[in-house]
Parts: C-alpha cells; sequence; structure tokens
C-alpha cells in the first residue's frame, strides 16, 4: 500500500507542479466560443420581390422577423445567385409575378427558393422559417377569403385547424444544434487528453523497469483527481457560463464521468502495451480522434448507422458517455436511466484493462513476436 501511495503522490504532485493539463481549458475556450450564440440567426438571405403586393410584402416580413433570416433586397437574379456562389447569401428565394392574384383565386403558387446545400445547419434553419412564413400568409388569405364567402370566424378556424397541436421539444428544449453537439465534443476532449496522459504515464514507469502492480495502479489512478476536476469544469461550469440548460447536479456528474474515465484509463493501458512508444501513440490517436468523434453518435445517429459500424461504436467509452451524460444533463432523465450505460463503460474499462494485460504478458514473454513470425 504504501508503495501505491508513493507513486499515487509522486504523479499527482507532478500533474499539480506541471500543469500541462490545463492547456485542455485553453483549447476548450477557443472551441467552444463558436457555440457561444447557442444557435443560427442573422443568416443573409436574398429576395427578389417580383410581385410588389401586400401578399409579397407580407411573406417578405414574416421572414425578416425572424431571428435566423435577414432579408436582402436584389434587382435580378444573376447577382443574387453570383453572391450565392460566393458565400455571401445561403439562400436566394423568388417571388413570383401575381402571387397575390393567383392566391385570392385559389391557384396553386410555387416560390422558388435556391439554397446553399453545403451548410446543412444553415439551409436547414431557413428551410423551416420560409415554411413557416409561407404557411402564415397562405392561412391568413385562405382566412379572408373563407370569411367573404360567409364562413364564420369559428368556422374557418376549425376548417383551417382542424387539429390544434403543441410542439413539445425532447431533447434540450429552447436550444438548438450547438448543446447536442456541445457535451459530444466535451467527452471527446476528455477522451483524448485523459488517454495521452495515462499513455505517458504507463511510458514512464516502465522506462524505471517492470513496475509492480501497486505502482502502476497509484500512477494511473493519480490521473482520476485531476480528470474529475476537469468533468467539473467542461459539464457543470463552461455550459453555465455559455448558458446552456444543465438538469444534472455536480455529484451526478461525477458518477456519470467517474466510470467513463476508467474505461479511458483501460483503452490507454491496451494501447500502451501494443504500441509501447510515444511517437506512435501521438500518430495513432490524432488519426482515430475525428473518426471515433463521428461513430460516437453525435454527428450522426446511431440508430441510422450500419449495423457492423453500431458495432464498432460499442466499443468505444464516448459512445456511452455521450448518450448518458446528455441524457442526464441536457434531457432531464434521472441518473438511474443511465446505470445501463455507466455498466457498459465499467465493463469496457475491465474489458481493455484486461486485454491489455494479456498482450503485455505475450510481448514481455516473447510470444507475440513468435506467432507473428509463425504467420
Amino acid at each position: 500500500m504504501k508503495r501505491y501511495w508513493d507513486t499515487f503522490t509522486q504523479v499527482l504532485m507532478g500533474m499539480l507542479e506541471r500543469p500541462m493539463w490545463m492547456l485542455l481549458l485553453v483549447s476548450l475556450c477557443i472551441m467552444s466560443t463558436v457555440y457561444a450564440h447557442r444557435t443560427v440567426w442573422d443568416l443573409p438571405v436574398a429576395v427578389i420581390d417580383q410581385d410588389h403586393s401586400p401578399a409579397s410584402r407580407l411573406l417578405i416580413r414574416n421572414l425578416d422577423a425572424t431571428a435566423r433570416i435577414k432579408m436582402h433586397s436584389y434587382d435580378n437574379l444573376d447577382a443574387a445567385l453570383h453572391d450565392l456562389g460566393w458565400r455571401r447569401l445561403f439562400a436566394v428565394l423568388i417571388v413570383p409575378t401575381d402571387l397575390e392574384k393567383k392566391l385570392l383565386s385559389g391557384k396553386r403558387v410555387t416560390i422558388p427558393v435556391y439554397g446553399d446545400a453545403t451548410n446543412r445547419l444553415a439551409n436547414g434553419q431557413i428551410q423551416q422559417d420560409v415554411l413557416a412564413a409561407y404557411q402564415d400568409m397562405l392561412k391568413r388569405y385562405n382566412m379572408s377569403l373563407m370569411l367573404r364567402n360567409g364562413f364564420s370566424e369559428r368556422q374557418a378556424e376549425v376548417v383551417l385547424t382542424p387539429v390544434v397541436s403543441q410542439a413539445v421539444e425532447v431533447f434540450n428544449p429552447g436550444i438548438s444544434f450547438a448543446a447536442i453537439v456541445f457535451p459530444g465534443l466535451l467527452v471527446m476532449l476528455l477522451q483524448h487528453s485523459l488517454t495521452i496522459a495515462s499513455v505517458r504515464v504507463s511510458l514512464m514507469l516502465r522506462a524505471q523497469g517492470k513496475p509492480p502492480l501497486p505502482v502502476y495502479l497509484g500512477g494511473l489512478t493519480a490521473l482520476l483527481p485531476v480528470w474529475l476536476f476537469l468533468s467539473i469544469v467542461l459539464f457543470v461550469l463552461w455550459p453555465w457560463v455559455l448558458g446552456y440548460r444543465q438538469t444534472a447536479s455536480i455529484l451526478e456528474i461525477l458518477l456519470l464521468t467517474f466510470p467513463f474515465l476508467l474505461a479511458v484509463l483501460g483503452m490507454g493501458k491496451l494501447l500502451t502495451e501494443c504500441l509501447r512508444s510515444v511517437e506512435m501513440i501521438y500518430l495513432t490517436l490524432s488519426f482515430i480522434t475525428m473518426p471515433v468523434f463521428y461513430l460516437s453518435g453525435t454527428i450522426w445517429p446511431l440508430q441510422a448507422m450500419p449495423g457492423w459500424v453500431h458495432a464498432i461504436s460499442a466499443f468505444l467509452p464516448s459512445t456511452w458517455a455521450t448518450k448518458a451524460i446528455a441524457g442526464v444533463n441536457q434531457m432531464g432523465l434521472s441518473w438511474h436511466s443511465a446505470l445501463y450505460d455507466i455498466l457498459n463503460l465499467l465493463f469496457l474499462g475491465a474489458f481493455y484493462a484486461a486485454l491489455g494485460v494479456g498482450v503485455g504478458l505475450l510481448r514481455d514473454s516473447g510470444r507475440l513476436r513468435t506467432l507473428l513470425k509463425r504467420k
């Protein structure tokens, strides 16, 4: 036990004396500045009004009143498409001739919209606002037509809106795309930084000779207090600074991140035994970090992935950690709902650690090299 505490204290004090891990907070500050507004707004959209009627002006006012669109008037389509190609605009909307006349006569109206589909987020937001503004305009004109044809206001409301619906946002109400991606980004920062730190500690201990188990455990567990502190900053303090909705307490965050950190330490043990070189570790992590981010289910839902890709993602600690932390801290789920994710994280930690120990024993005994030569 003395050797464990001696190593634990030595590694922990070394981390505190040279707090290179604080660079993670600097990286967090720089990366998360893009999410400071929490959603997109004032997207420049060109409008070419070929009708100049009350209906066209109503549509343009409705669009300009939205927080996500800022209308810019253009005289011709060529100039608008030119600016769209040079990314000065996100979309071009054309109000066709005789818009109001067709609406009053009950004819079908098509409003062409040219969008920059290379930016999925902005394009999707603009599409939603255009549809909402168009439907609002149609409702007003349909209401006036029905009132003129003898319908009462109540009858017209029932015909136009037979079912009164209310949309309740299940995930992170009130906040858009940034709050969905943000937890996954924070999980990846913790996973990447702790993997590097655990590998460096393991290689440092191995450089002093083959360390006994208490020494090895003392060096790795000394990383836990530092990364638990970082998890509080990443999942509690910094989202609060940015104004994101949070529903989990500090204790719940620690209960969720602790098994995640254990799983990452187990994965770090396996990487150490497989590579045993700082240069190879850095090259490997720089290559796999972005694929792991995509496989974790943050950018693309796990259910939409092919079965074999989903199976690979299930062996990544970040997949379960993102699901658990986002569910409890953003969706308002109870801590007990994440027990399945926690059990998976504990299983991954034990699985990777056991696999790393097995690979290490084979390499130290020379059997792995013999097996590779036979093949």
